[in-house]
């Protein structure tokens, strides 16, 4: 079959990755796509990721399926058009992308469903919002209800914190219109971690959890990002936690939009802090992650092609995932500034030396400008590679960012040692 990706950064990448290893598939597009994914796909221009010329994209270039990779086209309803036009893809309505497009709807739809989740308010008025911080103790948590890029989530440690970040919040100076709402909402303790898993509306088939680092600095310091780095390894959930996981939230969760006339169809990510008193959903994502994209793709062995085929047609209970054995580590090489203003256009050099390390690096934020390959965006690599331990991917993936290069560049040096307690016999 054809396969068609949209998106242009390193989850897309990474999709584009695996699909060009799907025995089933026989040409695999992207659009816009980036530069690395040359030579796995053909990229196709794209003015806009509007509805329209996606679909015109896909029609043109005769795809069989279209996987959507980012969040925006899903909120904005690319899969109603392309079924509307009897074009088969892989991903949630618009409707049912809600469960990211609005954290108020998910906040509200949670507490109804009973799964479980932080105590939490909405407001749209500064004085109101006031009052409402008064009723939790800190720190306490921010949330803009719509499409932020990961940036719209703030920890407030004190009261006077709190209240200047609802103000820039509502008169739109942090994340503009997506902050107009905003979800006030208690802190959790404990771990977080993300699981991630394919919904035919129907089934649920998990994948393998990873752990996501949003913050921009080691030790979980400075600003949200869009995440700098991730690790996938079976350990960072018991078997037990798995399997509360999906049966508190996951499968009710998928059982309830299919209630309220919103089957959900796609990648589903379940945001989750491991609490004392189990799990909880801090937020949902209705697309794959980024960056943990990259670590479950390069582990993933099965056609993966195939297993969405299966997704469009309600048949994924007959989809068997097949996986490599051992962790796998991303580390996101940013832009210098990211999360907050970057310059672009600075040449990249240690591509291929950090190939020779054994990792695969996936683009996000790279072009093809006059000085050859460069950057072009916030996150710019993610550096991925596996291993038969935690410690020996870390140290791979640690290799081959060193043979990276490009002015300002900057990254976490932390990524995955918080799962290292659990491998405490080869630490």
């Amino acid at each position: 079959m054809k396969v068609l990706v949209i998106g242009s950064g390193g989850r897309e990448h990474a999709l584009v990755w695996r699909l060009a290893r799907s025995a089933s598939v026989t040409k695999v597009y992207a659009t816009p796509g980036n530069p690395g994914m040359v030579g796995q796909a053909e990229c196709l221009p794209c003015g806009s990721l509007s509805s329209g010329e996606l679909l015109a994209v896909a029609e043109a270039a005769g795809t069989d399926l279209t996987v959507v990779g980012p969040e925006a086209p899903l909120v904005a309803g690319v899969v109603d058009a392309f079924r509307a036009a009897g074009r088969r893809i892989f991903g949630p309505s618009q409707a049912a992308a809600q469960l990211e497009g609005s954290k108020v709807f998910t906040k509200d739809f949670l507490r109804k469903a009973g799964i479980p989740t932080a105590r939490y308010e909405t407001v749209d008025e500064y004085q109101a919002g006031c009052a409402v911080l008064s009723r939790f103790p800190y720190p306490v948590v921010l949330k803009a209800d719509g499409l932020a890029a990961g940036k719209g989530v703030i920890i407030a440690h004190e009261r006077a914190e709190a209240e200047a970040t609802l103000a820039a919040l509502l008169r739109g100076e942090k994340v503009g219109e997506a902050g107009k709402r905003v979800v006030i909402e208690e802190y959790l303790t404990g771990e977080e971690a993300s699981f991630i898993a394919l919904s035919d509306g129907r089934h649920v088939l998990p994948l393998l959890p990873t752990q996501d680092h949003k913050q921009v600095h080691d030790g979980d310091t400075g600003p949200n990002t869009g995440g700098m780095g991730a690790y996938c390894d079976s350990r960072i959930l018991t078997e037990r936690q798995f399997g509360e996981v999906m049966d508190t939230i996951m499968e009710p969760t998928i059982a309830r939009m299919r209630q309220q006339g919103a089957p959900f169809t796609g990648f589903l990510y379940a945001g989750l802090m491991m609490t004392a008193e189990g799990p909880k959903v801090l937020e949902f994502n209705v697309r794959m992650g980024d960056p943990e994209a990259q670590p479950i793709m390069l582990r993933l062995e099965c056609d993966l092609a195939e297993v969405l085929w299966l997704a469009t047609e309600e048949r994924l209970e007959e989809a068997r995932p097949v996986y490599t054995d051992g962790p796998s580590v991303c580390v996101v090489v940013a832009s210098g500034g990211y999360p907050g203003e970057f310059r672009k256009g600075f040449p990249i050099a240690g591509l291929e030396a950090a190939a020779q390390e054994g990792c695969v690096v996936f683009h996000a934020g790279t072009h093809l400008g006059s000085n050859g390959l460069e950057t072009s965006g916030g996150r710019v690599l993610g550096v991925t590679a596996a291993g038969p331990t935690l410690p020996e991917a870390i140290q791979r993936s640690y290799r081959g960012v060193s043979h990276i290069r490009f002015e300002g560049m900057h990254y976490r040096t932390d990524i995955g040692q918080k799962g290292l307690k659990r491998w405490p016999s080869v630490v």
